[in-house]
């Protein structure tokens, strides 16, 4: 078990040393190890922060200062520019289930695909006007029964659909151009760089492109978590509020029927959670507490056990953690190991 550090351990056997005059920075530390038949026979290294309710950083583990790109976390913000925005649906302000799949990396399944599809109509649009990549639905169990219907890819089962469907709404809204609404000097991109900035406490350093299309802003992961921590102590009424209350009401729009966003959000009152790609996760608790990782090889695999050790840390267990952190390794359809947290 490891204590609280912000020091990296030693680099692992057989890496090289630095070249002469040249500085090679310390190794993210181990956070999560790969067992079969007990013998361990993989890593999974990254950065994990822990805040109390305060906001103030309790413990963490690698460079938690250093910029990442969130991905898919950011989204419960870009949800929040879109609602400041006065993104609307049938008239009405978004709000329930469509301001939850504003906020999703959905599954895919059948109710995930209609309500996009709904949201669209709602602003007088087609499918056609969405900007993301076509895909398959993003879970497993669905994406079988999807193509044994004989259905190919296409825009509304990709993940992120929810989130540009919601874009779209607020250009509509506003008369902004919707043939280019993902481009960075966008109107409503322009918006979701300052909400994102304001909610995390912290200027955006990096801007790229993520995997639907959208530009992509780079935080800290004591920002993250500080972000998220401000989603759900804002005002009530406020756009972050409203997101966050939103997630949490209707979690399996904002994730699906076998997703642990959706469990946490369902198990533990008041927790707002949203992954991203590349191994990120984000959680805030109601009083505040808050955190935030990466898993520095991107792989998700790891991401359950270290979200579950990371939320009994901030005294947070419960059957749905207990669910969430179970990562078992099969051989021969039986189980022979686990990935399970290091710290």
């Amino acid at each position: 078990m490891h204590d609280d550090t912000r020091i990296s351990p030693p680099p692992s056997p057989g890496t090289a040393p630095a070249a002469k005059g040249t500085y090679a920075p310390p190794p993210p530390p181990v956070l999560a190890e790969v067992v079969r038949s007990g013998f361990v026979e993989g890593h999974h290294r990254g950065s994990l922060v822990l805040l109390g309710a305060d906001g103030a950083v309790e413990r963490a583990w690698g460079d938690v200062d250093a910029q990442v790109f969130p991905r898919s976390a950011n989204k419960p913000f870009q949800a929040a520019a879109v609602l400041r925005a006065g993104a609307r649906a049938a008239g009405e302000p978004l709000a329930g289930e469509r301001l939850a799949l504003a906020a999703a990396s959905h599954s895919g399944e059948a109710f995930h695909r209609d309500l996009v599809r709904k949201l669209l109509a709602e602003s007088g649009l087609s499918e056609d006007a969405l900007r993301n990549p076509p895909d398959l639905p993003l879970d497993a169990e669905e994406r079988e029964a999807y193509l044994a219907a004989g259905l190919t890819r296409d825009r509304v089962a990709m993940n992120c659909s929810g989130k540009h469907a919601a874009m779209l709404a607020a250009c509509v809204a506003n008369g902004w151009p919707r043939e280019s609404y993902l481009a960075a000097d966008h109107p409503l991109q322009r918006l979701v760089r300052r909400t994102v900035a304001e909610t995390a406490g912290e200027e955006v350093r990096h801007v790229g492109v993520d995997g639907c299309g959208a530009p992509l802003l780079s935080l800290s992961l004591t920002a993250l978590a500080r972000g998220f921590r401000r989603l759900v102590r804002a005002a009530e009424g406020t756009p972050e509020r409203r997101v966050a209350d939103a997630m949490r009401a209707h979690p399996e729009y904002v994730a699906g029927t076998r997703r642990w966003d959706t469990w946490l959000m369902r198990g533990v009152p008041g927790a707002l959670a949203k992954v991203g790609a590349e191994g990120v996760q984000a959680v805030a608790l109601a009083d505040g507490r808050a955190l935030a990782f990466k898993v520095d090889d991107g792989a998700l695999r790891a991401v359950g056990p270290v979200l579950a050790r990371g939320l009994a840390l901030l005294g947070v267990r419960s059957p749905a953690t207990a669910r969430i952190g179970a990562a078992p390794l099969l051989g021969g359809g039986e189980q022979v190991g686990e990935i399970r947290a290091t710290f």
